[in-house]
This record gives structure tokens, C-alpha cells and sequence, in this order.
């Protein structure tokens, strides 16, 4: 363990695995100290966990890895245990519950999630547009799957189910990235509207 190093960021069963989140939640903090997600540097990220740079790069190639570590959180969220009535829930339902749990999960960093996004839509950044669309797809693949919607995959159904949701889950994303309403209420009501 590194010098500086607390156990409150070194877990000595998995502390790989603590301290890549050690270093996500550092450059959040960063960002939202800074107002600007671009603003993070991965050195300062370092020096604010005490540990060298090149540790922070074992972890996250790049401030976009980190980015992706972050909507991974959201993703965890959407397949997280659901309660016990879950399947009783109608279709439009069950998604509404697991589609809300990955914006519930980004919104302490609402601001900043949305200039991650922006950031990797910047025309620059190309070589962050095609992984883009295979994240989207793996989101909404997963949300069929916490959602527990019984059309098995390559059906016509199926296909249907992902043209939708993935026009909903674009189009909740940008209300949400505007969305200063009290728990997120607009949002809540904006998904429930189009589910139903």
C-alpha cells in the first residue's frame, strides 16, 4: 500500500477495486469543485488520493475511462436487486423502476454526467462516437434484462422493444440533463409519459 494511502480508500481484501473508485470519486469532486469535467486532471486526481500518477493510470487509461466507470455506477443501479412485487409490475412499470434507478444513481453528479456526455460528443472526439453507441446498446440490452421483459433476443418483438427504448431512454436523457425540478420530478413524469 502506498504511502498517504487510508483505509477508508484501501479495502486489503480487493484494493484494486477501492481505490478505481477512490480515484472516480476524487475527480468528481474535482469536477464539481472546478464546475467543468474537462477541467479534472488526472495528477491532481493523484495528488488529492496521495498516491503516484502512474497508479492512477493501473486503473483508467484516460479521464474518458473514468467517465465510463461512472455510467458503469448507473448501469449497477438499473440491475440492482428490485423488491419482492417486481414481477407483478406491469412491462411499462418494471422499466420505469430499473430506467429511473440509472438517472437516480448519476444524479448527485447531474451536472457533470451531462458534460461527460457533451464531452464525448465533442466533434474532435471521434474516437469516442462509436463506442458511445455500443454502450447505449449494452444500457438498453441491460435494461430488457433488469426490466425481465420476456421477448428472447433476435426476435422481431425484441428488436421493437430496443428501436423503443432506446428512442425513450435518448430522449429522458436530454430532459434529464435540463432537469432542476425537486427529485427529479419532471424526469419521473417525462418517463411516465412516454412508457405509458
Amino acid at each position: 500500500m502506498p504511502q498517504g494511502d487510508t483505509p477508508a480508500l484501501v479495502n486489503t481484501r480487493d484494493p484494486g477495486r477501492d481505490m478505481r473508485a477512490a480515484i472516480l470519486d476524487a475527480a468528481l469532486d474535482l469536477a464539481e469543485e472546478n464546475g467543468q469535467w474537462s477541467a479534472v486532471r488526472l495528477h491532481e486526481v493523484a495528488d488529492r488520493l496521495q498516491i503516484p500518477t502512474a497508479e492512477v493510470l493501473d486503473h483508467y487509461r484516460d479521464l474518458d475511462s473514468v467517465a465510463d466507470a461512472w455510467f458503469l455506477r448507473g448501469l449497477k443501479a438499473m440491475v440492482a436487486p428490485k423488491p419482492a412485487d417486481f414481477l407483478q409490475q406491469p412491462e411499462w412499470r418494471r422499466i420505469e423502476i430499473c430506467l429511473l434507478a440509472w438517472f437516480d444513481a448519476l444524479a448527485p453528479h447531474q451536472r457533470v454526467t451531462a458534460q461527460m456526455l457533451r464531452g464525448k460528443l465533442h466533434l474532435p472526439h471521434v474516437h469516442h462516437w462509436v463506442p458511445m453507441i455500443f454502450n447505449l446498446s449494452r444500457v438498453i440490452h441491460w435494461l430488457r434484462e433488469a426490466a425481465q421483459l420476456p421477448a428472447p433476443y433476435g426476435t422481431r418483438r425484441a428488436s421493437r422493444e430496443e428501436i423503443t427504448l432506446t428512442a425513450v431512454f435518448i430522449a429522458t436523457l436530454l430532459v434529464w440533463m435540463g432537469d432542476d425540478s425537486v427529485g427529479q420530478e419532471h424526469t419521473r413524469s417525462f418517463v411516465r409519459s412516454e412508457l405509458r
